[in-house]
């Protein structure tokens, strides 16, 4: 409740230091749930940008998204993604937005940011100054091309670079994908697109350094060493579910102490979401369609935005599992899963909403 609480009074600090009327930046529309604002360019341009706020929250960041095709914009929000839990806070993404909006426009940020920072340091979160979510060297140091251009770093600096916050087994997965994309290359075989594998590979790595992946939250596993396909084994989900005692039980029955998950990636990525299937075990509720296919609009391209974190989307699910109250079906037909069958029941949920639009269900209802 106190958490609750204090969203709101942060919302409302949005709303107050930022109306619709604010020259630079306005907060157009705010709930809970969901926070919609504005970012006004230096020639009058108009950006929108949307954050969900999750049920995990302040543990798990909002979810950023913009429908921008300004490249940079995009780059902005999709940083968001990255930050460090201390910065989970709602005004401090805000900050963090704002700040990396200005910079890409060469513009000067609005002084409300200050009660921005006054408001986080008396919630008792530190403040780091000239926080630069978007600086030439962190987007040199997270960009992976693949166009066979001459390297502009040295070999001992960029293993430097790469090495920062990535186990050396990590660090060696990610160099063999380079190799056998450079190798394809040559061989006039590559799979997928440019774009699709550099950002794959940016997820990649982000995915190696965050704090969610170390505490083994999911694991990740390159099928046949492919990048454009991901088995997650979810191995931590919220400790008051009984999804959580289901997968204790599933742990002492059949050694196993995950919910592994399929993600697909096609060449389009990130303008088009993966596709997501749960592999094993068979569950009931959760949102968990017949096939293993899952029902979140976030998967489908109406819902789905190219700033989303592969990250975020893993923990949403985690969350989305717990929310449907899914339940571990001990005892089921092993063969149910197929991706034929996901792929069928997730065609027909969309054209159902496609038709009919999403709903939340009720509170009452998980």
């Amino acid at each position: 409740m106190a958490c609750l609480a204090n969203l709101k009074l942060d919302i409302k600090l949005l709303e107050t230091k930022f109306p619709k009327t604010h020259p630079r930046f306005q907060v157009l529309s705010a709930t809970v749930d969901e926070i919609t604002c504005r970012f006004i360019g230096k020639n009058g341009e108009k950006y929108d940008v949307q954050a969900n706020i999750t049920e995990t929250y302040p543990q798990s960041a909002p979810i950023w998204f913009s429908e921008s095709e300004d490249a940079g914009v995009v780059g902005v929000v999709g940083e968001l993604a990255n930050t460090p839990k201390e910065q989970f806070n709602i005004l401090y993404q805000s900050k963090l937005l704002l700040e990396g909006l200005c910079k890409l426009h060469n513009l000067e940020v609005p002084v409300e940011v200050t009660d921005l920072d006054d408001a986080l340091s008396k919630r008792g979160i530190v403040v780091k100054m000239n926080v630069d979510p978007v600086s030439e060297d962190e987007d040199d140091d997270e960009e992976f091309h693949y166009d066979m251009e001459e390297e502009t770093h040295s070999t001992e600096q960029k293993a430097k670079e790469e090495v920062d916050g990535i186990d050396v087994e990590n660090l060696a997965v990610l160099e063999r994908l380079k190799q056998n994309q450079r190798q394809s290359y040559l061989k006039g075989s590559v799979q997928g697109s440019v774009q699709a594998t550099d950002r794959l590979m940016k997820e990649l790595r982000d995915i190696y350094k965050s704090d969610s992946y170390k505490k083994e939250i999911y694991t990740i596993e390159l099928v046949s060493d492919c990048l454009y396909e991901w088995n997650v084994r979810l191995k931590k989900v919220d400790k008051d579910s009984e999804l959580y005692k289901d997968m204790q039980t599933f742990k002492e029955k059949e050694g196993k102490d995950h919910i592994l998950l399929n993600f697909t990636f096609k060449e389009t990525f990130p303008f088009d979401p993966p596709f997501v299937r749960v592999i094993s075990p068979v569950v009931s509720g959760g949102y968990v369609l017949g096939g293993g296919a899952i029902c979140m609009e976030l998967l489908t391209k109406q819902g789905w935005s190219s700033a989303y974190s592969i990250e975020s989307v893993i923990l949403q699910i985690a969350a989305t599992l717990v929310k449907g109250k899914a339940r571990i079906q001990f005892g089921a037909t092993k063969n149910q899963y197929t991706l034929a069958r996901a792929q069928q029941s997730f065609k027909s949920l969309v054209q159902i909403h496609e038709k009919n639009g999403w709903f939340t269900p009720p509170k009452e209802d998980g």
